[in-house]
């Protein structure tokens, strides 16, 4: 037994977490606190989540927290009380039975501490604390992982991951996020059994890989323990694609599109939103496609080449995100920033009424961090996004798109026809307004009458 350092437990989840435990232990239950926050005390992480084992079962827990109880998952023993506002989750010591389905046990049976650490899948999530005494207990040399700082399957590791295989993944999620080695054998079971992954629901596959590229201090490093389990090439064959693909020296030193890629997601601070992680993985994902090696025309040198690959990009973006089954809003937010990633290099030479748009966009200020990390690792020179923030920095207290001065609904009760000619002359309008050539409808309707002689 060894008294853990309390400090990493603090605020209305560990008060609230303890008023459960105290309640349970004045019942005559053994309880503790499990998993991951035990894990991340012991790290001095932040805990954000507090989670109770106990020998009560599901209707102890209902009668002890009468009218403040939550249903979840009775059969399986879990139950959530509310204590103060703040949700806990209480669950009953338990075995479970075999895994038909690959996530779900068949049957589960009331336990003992020993065995529930036993079912658990990685031994640094299996820990036990005593909320009072603080007194860690350790079935499974969590522990001694914890300082050797391994991702160690419970038992055999082709069990732990034939019962839930997105334990594979979860393996390298920690990992990558703890800055942890794979243990040899579970790694190995990892490598020889990856393409158990494709039974995965793709809603959980997401989510992991989420936050493996949001909280990793160094996404690559889980990147390449899915390249070298072989995991990346059951999800994501797209972004496995990227290795190997060359780049041309004069713009891209670094290397080829998967080392440009990660040293990108390296570079930016943990933790990264989930719009800019995946805007980061996928900004390239078209270079393969469109790889070529060209003759200058004006010198002859033969020089690589990936032309429209930001276009081409955006529609296997979509792909992806839709085969991960993301929302639209997201799925639109990432494409988007795929596709436009190109554009901003061309500032100098944009309409200012074209800078407007891409300020008006919601997705801009995610661009703006890929055209900075981009420049960073190809070319080195930033000035172009120096320059495109410093303009975005000065339209933060100002609507960067207006509304516009002229409407369709004022032609029509001009007497307009509505159509393709109407779209084009409101564009011009809105142009003109964003480029600060009219300042009021009369002044666009004199503007209109100029571009259409034929106006009503």
């Amino acid at each position: 037994m060894r008294r853990l350092e309390v400090k990493a437990f603090r605020g209305d989840q560990y008060r609230a977490a303890c008023k459960v435990a105290a309640v349970l232990r004045d019942a005559g239950h053994l309880t503790f606190f499990v998993g991951g926050c035990v894990r991340d005390a012991l790290l001095n992480r932040p805990v954000h989540d507090i989670d109770i084992a106990s020998s009560a079962e599901p209707d102890e827990v209902e009668r002890l927290f009468a009218g403040r109880t939550v249903n979840v998952g009775k059969s399986f023993g879990i139950m959530i009380v509310n204590q103060d506002g703040v949700l806990i989750d209480v669950a009953r010591f338990r075995s479970d039975g075999g895994y038909t389905d690959g996530r779900h046990p068949d049957a589960v049976s009331f336990s003992t501490p020993e065995r529930d650490a036993l079912r658990r899948d990685f031994t640094i999530n299996a820990l036990f604390q005593e909320p009072e005494s603080g007194e860690i207990v350790d079935f499974v040399g969590g522990r001694e992982d914890l300082r050797n700082r391994l991702i160690r399957a419970i038992g055999d590791p082709v069990e732990r991951f034939r019962e839930d295989h997105l334990r594979m993944l979860r393996a390298v999620r920690f990992a990558a996020v703890l800055g942890f080695d794979l243990e040899p054998e579970t790694r190995r079971a990892v490598a020889g059994h990856a393409d158990w992954i494709q039974s995965v629901s793709e809603e959980r596959i997401f989510k992991e890989i989420t936050r493996m590229l949001c909280e990793a201090p160094k996404p690559s490093t889980g990147l390449e323990l899915l390249h070298e389990t072989g995991l990346l090439r059951q999800l994501l064959p797209e972004v496995e694609a990227l290795r190997g693909v060359a780049q041309p020296p004069q713009f891209h030193p670094e290397g080829d599109v998967w080392t440009h890629t990660c040293l990108m997601l390296d570079s930016a601070p943990a933790p990264r939103s989930p719009e800019l992680a995946w805007s980061l993985l996928l900004h390239d994902i078209g270079k393969p496609a469109t790889f070529s090696v060209e003759t200058m025309p004006d010198t002859g040198e033969r020089r690589i080449r990936f032309r429209n690959h930001a276009v081409v990009g955006a529609e296997i973006a979509k792909k992806i995100l839709l085969r991960m089954k993301c929302s639209n809003d997201f799925l639109h937010h990432v494409a988007t920033v795929v596709s436009c990633h190109m554009s901003l290099h061309t500032l100098p030479k944009m309409r200012r009424s074209t800078v407007r748009r891409y300020l008006g966009m919601s997705e801009f200020p995610t661009l703006l961090e890929v055209l900075h990390l981009d420049l960073l690792h190809s070319t080195g020179d930033i000035s172009i996004w120096q320059q495109m923030k410093e303009v975005f920095e000065s339209f933060r207290n100002e609507p960067a798109l207006p509304p516009p001065l002229v409407t369709g609904n004022d032609l029509l009760a001009l007497g307009y026809k509505s159509g393709p000619a109407m779209g084009g002359l409101l564009r011009n309008l809105y142009d003109a307004q964003l480029e600060g050539r009219i300042h009021t409808k009369e002044e666009g309707i004199a503007l209109l009458k100029s571009l259409s002689p034929g106006f009503p």
